[in-house]
């Protein structure tokens, strides 16, 4: 369901989000949807109806080992990358 929120801030700090939207091929709106998604994830569950159509194609594509362990993989390209 969408609803219209009205928001009151600084005409500069408009203007400049409007442009950063701009640059992202997003719309304000979207912008500021997904920045209230981000910080209130901890607070809500995402059914998969609420994704974006281009996110729930995405969904299930990749599998992986129970015992995978991102965090060392993440570490290892990390060190590959920056040569630590």
């Amino acid at each position: 369901m969408i609803t219209k929120l009205t928001l009151t801030l600084e005409k500069e700090v408009i203007e400049t989000a409007k442009e950063y939207a701009k640059e992202k091929g997003q719309s304000l709106s979207d912008l500021v949807e997904n920045y209230f998604k981000l910080i209130t994830k901890g607070r809500r569950e995402i059914q998969p109806e609420q994704l974006s159509p281009r996110i729930q194609r995405l969904r299930g594509i990749i599998t992986l080992d129970n015992d995978f362990d991102y965090k060392k993989v993440l570490t290892e390209e990390l060190s590959k990358k920056y040569g630590i």
